[in-house]
Parts: structure tokens; sequence; C-alpha cells
């Protein structure tokens, strides 16, 4: 009788043994090993101590932090402390001193490094039938978060002024890169929510540099203007977007295509102050642009008729229906911001200090793209795309891996 509880018993030890070694590793596939930390640091000329939290063991407490529930620096301490008995290391305190230093000396810089660069990784692995007509399409989309009300991030990121003073929090605005295909987070933008050259456009602008030759740009119709097409087009960049309200369209006009399918001719507006002369003067005077009306007669859409405004002026490789059928996909980006903010809990974030908010987006945007590599190998596996599997259940199972006890 004793001997068969004992071995299911001691099955189930080791099972939870082993969870416990993985722990700190079981998203660590290829995109975030000690040899990648290593080399983000070299960049930034970091040069540490051989402390308790070497950087390498600062970020991965760093993920479980955000990845936890909790979201507290003690949750993630009682998440390492098993992994580091279990590895026949001496546990790190409960209390969470230690940590909380080492967190501030880990560099932004390499942080941020590290998130870009597993988006981009994840899109390099992306198989060719999960691209959209063998394109990488990038979605943006910007939101806001709140912060800890302190006075540093009030000093950097202020308060909306409609509020008074005092009884409201820091906000920051965020521009957000999504790879459709994969899901990847690629690129971040941040900035405070009021002031010059702070705005959705001027983050846009500033992250065009991730996009590479070949891709296709997806969003909404607030990016849908003469300055951001001709600029991504001179870089190789296709655009596919919502017309934008103050455009009129008039399909008498330019050549047609097909019925309510045409290409017109966007002049150059004037200067805007933002842009030098000289590159105004590299943009065309006269830019060809696709316009496509499209009606939705889907349930659960709320806008029935709209236009599409692209780049792509091929009819035969790029139809209207193609063109319709691909700016639908763009609610993926509303979805993934959900995940993020909703999921992951970055909708209001913990940090105290203007530098370690910016250390905690990065963070944030590492753990989710780590996430996103476990979904493409469980789609891969499957035979299906990423974009079918629920983010929410991909975090529960991670979560459900990384046992949360206290030792």
């Amino acid at each position: 009788m004793a001997q068969s509880i004992a071995t299911p018993l001691m099955r189930q030890l080791q099972t939870h043994r082993d969870q416990i070694l993985a722990a700190p590793t079981v998203l660590d596939d290829d995109l975030l090993t000690p040899s990648h930390v290593a080399t983000a640091l070299a960049q930034e000329n970091f040069q540490g101590r051989n402390r308790l939290f070497p950087p390498h063991l600062t970020l991965w407490t760093f993920l479980l932090q955000v990845l936890s529930p909790d979201g507290s620096c003690r949750d993630a301490l009682s998440r390492l402390r098993p992994w580091m008995i279990a590895n026949g290391q001496t546990p790190c305190s409960p209390n969470t001193g230690n940590y909380c230093k080492a967190r501030k000396r880990l560099p932004q810089g390499a942080v941020e490094t590290l998130a870009r660069q597993s988006g981009h990784q994840l899109c390099d692995q992306t198989p060719e039938a999960w691209l959209w007509k063998g394109h990488h399409v990038k979605i943006v989309d910007g939101t806001t978060v709140s912060m800890a009300d302190t006075e540093a991030n009030q000093a950097a990121y202020p308060q909306q002024g409609a509020q008074k003073p005092g009884l409201g929090f820091p906000i920051a605005r965020a521009v957000a890169f999504f790879d459709l295909a994969c899901g990847a987070w690629t690129s971040l933008g941040i900035g405070p929510y009021q002031g010059k050259e702070t705005g959705e456009m001027a983050l846009f602008r500033d992250q065009q540099g991730s996009l590479q030759r070949g891709d296709v740009m997806l969003s909404d119709c607030y990016y849908s203007s003469y300055w951001n097409l001709a600029g991504l087009q001179s870089r190789g960049i296709d655009y596919v977007g919502r017309q934008h309200h103050r455009r009129k369209t008039d399909f008498r006009r330019g050549q047609r295509l097909g019925r309510e399918d045409h290409i017109v001719s966007w002049p150059k507006p004037a200067k805007p102050t933002w842009m030098t002369p000289e590159a105004y003067a590299e943009l065309p005077d006269q830019l060809s642009v696709r316009e496509v009306r499209v009606r939705v007669s889907r349930r659960g859409f709320r806008t029935r008729v709209y236009v599409v405004v692209t780049t792509l002026l091929d009819a035969v490789l790029y139809s209207a229906q193609d063109l319709a059928d691909l700016y639908l996909e763009r609610w993926h980006c509303e979805l993934d911001l959900r995940s993020i903010k909703t999921v992951l809990g970055m909708e209001v974030l913990r940090c105290q200090t203007p530098e370690m908010v910016r250390k905690e987006l990065w963070v944030y945007m590492l753990a989710y793209n780590l996430i996103r590599a476990v979904m493409m190998r469980a789609a891969s596996r499957a035979g299906l795309c990423p974009r079918q599997l629920s983010f929410k259940g991909a975090v529960q199972a991670v979560n459900g891996f990384i046992p949360a006890l206290v030792i």
C-alpha cells in the first residue's frame, strides 16, 4: 500500500523538480542566450563584478516579474529561489534590495537591443507560407501607458492637461510595430504624451529605420498621408491603409483598374515645419497611389464602406479583394496591444523612475516576443499559424510551467 502511494508521489516530485530546473529558461530558445546578453552588454561597454545577480540572471528575474500575475519583485524572487536551490546554488535572500539594485545596474541600451533583436529573429524564422504574398507585413499603432505617480515620472512624462495636479498619473505615449505573420513586436517608440515632436507621427517616423526593403506597412487612416507613403516608398517599403477622412476620393478620375479601383496622383504639399529642406527636395512632386473602395458585409463590423489606399499598384499581383482582406487583418494590432497591456499587465507600469520605466517597457517587449517564440514552435508542430493560437493561453501555460513557490 505504501509502495503504491510512494511511486506516484516520487514521480510527481521529480516532475516538479524538472519544472523548477527549467523555470528561468523555459522560454530560452535561441533568442536570449548568455552570449546574446554578453554581446549586448559589450556594445554598451558594461563592466561589472561577479555578483549574486549577474546581468543574465537579473534579466531573467525581470522577465519572471513581468510574466507573473502578481508583478512584484518579491514574487519574482519566489520563482527564482527554487531554481537556484535545484541547481545547487545558494539561494538569494527573499529581501528584494539586491535584486532592485541589480535591475538598476542593467543598461537600458542592452535590454533595448535584446528586445529589438528578438523581434527581428522571429521575423527571420517565419516560414514562407505564413507571409502575405511573400512580404512581411508590419502593423503599426499607438497606445498609452501610465506609471507610478512619482515626482521623477511626472517630470519626464507629465499627466494629461485636463487633470488637476495631484489627481492624475504620469502617462507615456508609445508607437509599436508588429509582424502580421508571427505576431512579433519588432519596434517601439516611447515619448511623453504631450509636447513638441512627441506625437504618434513623430514616434512613427523615428521607428521607420526598423523596417526592411520589401516590407508592407499596414495601418489605420491616421498614417495615410503623402509624407508617410512617399517616405516609405523611397526606402522600398509599400503601404496599405485606410483613406484619411479629410481626403476626398473620386473614382471618375485617374487610371481605372476596375470597379471602384483606380490610380491617382497625390501632389506634394507645402513643406512641414518638422522636415528639412533637403529631405523635402528629395520627395517626388507627384505620388502615384491606388485607391480601392471596400464594402464589408461581415457581421460585427461597424464600418461598412471605406477606401483603402496603397502604393501596391499592380492589380494582377494584388487584387482589390487581396487588399480588402489584408486591411481587415489590421485588427490584429489592437489584439496584440490588448495582449500586452491586459494579459501581461503593461497597462500600468510599476517602476519609480523614468529610466526604469523605459527599461520595464523593453522587458515587456522582450517577454512578449519570447511568448511568441513559444507559440511559433507550437504552431509549427501543429501545422497551424501562430495567429490561430491564444496568447492568453500561452501565457497561462508558461506561468503554469514556472511554479510560484516561496522557499
